[in-house]
């Protein structure tokens, strides 16, 4: 594998942080050792606020369905309440996985994005396409303080979403998107 790639690094530096990290390029964007763009992560709070969700649905759902067979069906039925705390122990584990597998880079004409464990899966989005950037944050993710970063482009199927943003870096990340979507699109 690359060193470069995206599938090796890590969770590594994320928000502004990494902005700050590393040489940058001509255009002002943070670049890597070889001119590769500076990945950013997502940061760990995502992974906690996820592993907290399959918990205690599965919990729930562990818990309904001992009962559920203990009393409908007999106290030996009763022991297929052990299914979902093995979804749980797999779950807990891909979890992690997914959590590492996505990245964000801001390049000079454009924003990367990387997901994907099995299937990789890279997104261009590039600045002067984007039609809509938004911020959104329900009261789970606010409760861990979180926010997500939504772009619209012209083309329905590019359309991105980065999960489990600081809200300080989700807003900036708006504003400077919104900022060169403007200035890239006058030049159109």
């Amino acid at each position: 594998m690359e060193t470069g790639s995206p599938q090796n690094a890590g969770p590594v530096e994320t928000g502004a942080t990494a902005q700050a990290a590393g040489p940058v390029g001509a255009e002002g964007e943070p670049t890597g050792a070889e001119g590769e763009p500076v990945w950013i992560a997502l940061p760990p709070r995502l992974l906690r606020m996820r592993r907290l969700l399959l918990v205690v649905w599965l919990g729930l759902l562990t818990l309904a369905t001992g009962l559920l067979l203990g009393l409908l069906a007999g106290p030996g039925w009763a022991a297929f309440a052990a299914l979902p705390l093995g979804v749980l122990v797999w779950g807990w584990v891909l979890l992690e996985r997914n959590w590492r597998s996505w990245r964000y880079a801001e390049r000079a004409d454009d924003l990367l994005l990387s997901r994907g464990v099995l299937w990789r899966q890279e997104t261009v989005v590039p600045y002067g396409r984007m039609q809509l950037v938004e911020v959104t944050s329900g009261p789970v993710e606010r409760h861990f303080g979180l926010a997500s970063v939504q772009l619209h482009t012209a083309a329905a199927a590019t359309d991105a979403t980065i999960p489990g943003l600081d809200p300080a870096e989700a807003e900036r990340l708006r504003d400077r998107l919104t900022e060169l979507g403007e200035a890239r699109s006058a030049g159109l």
